[in-house]
């Protein structure tokens, strides 16, 4: 008995038992058939809950911080990848753009050819593009990637798609310039004017393109009999007497006709089939009159 005393004589010892005492007594107790919780575990449930809402709020929010700033690293580099695509999308669609004009353009100049060989099976039309275009208003040019090795000589007739652009002026090995039309002039000995005749009514109607109005745009066609049938909206095209224009090659449309200067023939203006600007491709007319 004395030893017992002496053993419960320290602390330590004795601390001990009474928490293993207790803790037997609350297992004990919680195995039991219970209603609900008792005040100590309501309290020490309570605690760690608080605990846990304590801590976890700061944390959620530091984690939440990184996890955004993740999302906006991700949403930068998708948008950058977007912009990149969106760069290499309008690339491909002027690209694409590009080459459908192109190969509209290059279809209605196959289609124009066959018409044409099909009027005249002796001419030749060369198709050239152009390369340069000169805006001196005093000397209006054109170059064009076609020269001698390509059998082009000066005086060929160059035509658009739509009508008569110009003459051959000037051929080096690889490149021509082009003597613009819109240059014609009465006045000068050295232009050349276009016997020109009505679409249609070749054998009936006659004239000479000699000038162009650079005012009013329009060619001024001259020497045009009284009795004429020439009238508004006739289609001019060349006739091929003189030998310096083929045949067949449009002009333009007549705008209105009139009474010529001194009376004895009529005068029409004629409004140009084609712009006379921006041009992609040309035709080169190579004709029998103009050998190689």
């Amino acid at each position: 008995m004395l030893k017992l005393f002496k053993l419960l004589g320290n602390k330590r010892l004795f601390f001990l038992l009474m928490g293993l005492i207790l803790f037997i007594a609350v297992m004990g107790f919680t195995l039991g058939p219970r209603a609900g919780l008792s005040w100590p575990e309501k309290f020490t449930k309570d605690t760690v809950g608080f605990v846990q809402y304590i801590v976890y709020k700061p944390v959620s929010y530091v984690a939440g911080f990184f996890h955004d700033i993740a999302d906006l690293r991700s949403v930068q580099k998708e948008n950058e990848e977007l912009k990149i695509a969106l760069a290499h999308y309008t690339r491909d669609k002027a690209k694409y753009n590009t080459i459908e004009q192109e190969n509209e353009r290059l279809y209605d100049a196959l289609k124009f050819t066959e018409e044409q060989k099909a009027r005249n099976k002796n001419y030749e039309y060369r198709i050239a593009h152009v390369v340069s275009v000169s805006d001196d208003p005093d000397n209006r040019t054109l170059v064009i990637d076609l020269g001698s090795r390509n059998g082009i000589k000066t005086d060929m007739a160059v035509t658009s798609d739509k009508g008569l652009v110009g003459t051959i002026s000037q051929v080096s090995n690889f490149t021509s310039t082009v003597k613009l039309v819109t240059t014609l002039d009465s006045k000068d000995p050295n232009s050349n004017a276009i016997a020109a005749t009505v679409q249609g009514n070749e054998n009936k109607s006659f004239g000479m393109i000699e000038s162009y109005d650079q005012e009013k745009g329009m060619f001024l066609m001259t020497k045009i009999k009284s009795d004429d049938p020439l009238k508004k909206g006739d289609t001019i095209i060349s006739s091929g007497l003189g030998g310096e224009f083929p045949r067949f090659i449009v002009i333009g449309t007549v705008v209105s006709r009139q009474v010529g200067e001194f009376g004895l023939t009529d005068t029409a203006y004629v409004k140009p089939a084609t712009e006379f600007s921006d041009w992609n491709e040309l035709f080169v007319v190579v004709t029998p009159e103009v050998p190689e």
